[in-house]
């Protein structure tokens, strides 16, 4: 009960507004979050797109690792890499069911394996990348790379609205269950229930896209009688706002030692295969 109690305060609403907040704002010291964002959009795009094209085993496992002792100095929220395993565990089952349902054997579960561990590499790439970089430095990086204005502002609106906009859903969720009428019976293994509650989720959706819409109206309004839109488009002022980003030793060091480690990872695995 004790286990359970504790798990079930991990998985309240408050503390995952808590573990995104440290998510979005928390890990500003880490050596990664140090880093420019260019070098990081770089270091993501080989590690977010290659991994699909490799086969041999010892050079995925080296990567892995790479990916795993990354993801350790970022700092990533515990939830979020409960949730990828959960993820990633649940896909795996689905395929190896289905695979055996139209008549496979012990022999996809290596394919599946292989399959997982791209997936786990490109999927940590992507928390580490996007874990050392806050809002505003994620929108900074992608203007300097030539990403229009309204969108890198989108993306940096997003992460900013994602822990109100899941308080807002619990408050509405939590309307719904005070006004209706739960089940008098749970049933059997609990259907009624899980029936309702997937009732009330689905419904609080229609008020939260309302209030959004609303909310996004107004922050636009906003921002238009500011002149950020102009802003957005004016080249001095996307030279003053960016003035601050450079790559220096520590960059180019991440990336040369990036490219030592994969170069080498690659002799070994050709090495051993």
């Amino acid at each position: 009960m004790e286990y359970t109690s504790k798990f079930t305060e991990k998985l309240s609403v408050e503390q995952m507004k808590i573990e995104l907040l440290n998510t979005a704002y928390g890990n500003g010291d880490t050596f990664l979050a140090k880093l420019d964002p260019r070098t990081l959009f770089i270091w993501y795009l080989f590690f977010g797109i290659v991994p699909w094209f490799i086969h041999n085993q010892v050079v995925l496992f080296g990567m892995f690792v790479l990916m795993v002792v990354l993801t350790v100095l970022t700092k990533v929220s515990p939830l979020i890499v409960f949730i990828l395993c959960l993820g990633l565990l649940g896909q795996g089952g689905y395929l190896l069911i289905a695979s055996l349902f139209f008549g496979g054997d012990g022999t996809v579960i290596l394919p599946l394996l292989l399959l997982t561990l791209k997936l786990s590499v490109i999927s940590l790439a992507s928390i580490t990348v996007f874990c050392s970089m806050d809002p505003e430095k994620l929108s900074n990086g992608l203007l300097k790379i030539g990403v229009p204005g309204q969108v890198s502002f989108s993306i940096a609106y997003g992460y900013r609205m994602l822990p109100s906009l899941l308080e807002e859903y619990h408050h509405v969720f939590l309307s719904f269950r005070l006004r209706g009428k739960a089940p008098d019976r749970h049933g059997f293994l609990y259907w009624r229930s899980i029936v309702y509650f997937c009732k009330i989720a689905v419904l609080s959706f229609y008020p939260l896209l309302l209030s959004t819409a609303k909310r996004a109206r107004t922050t636009v309004e906003a921002l238009e009688t500011k002149g950020s839109f102009y802003g957005f488009n004016h080249p001095k002022v996307k030279k003053i706002k960016l003035a601050h980003l450079r790559m220096g030793t520590r960059d180019y060091l991440f990336l040369a030692f990036s490219i030592i480690y994969i170069v080498s990872v690659f002799t070994l695995g050709n090495f051993t295969s």
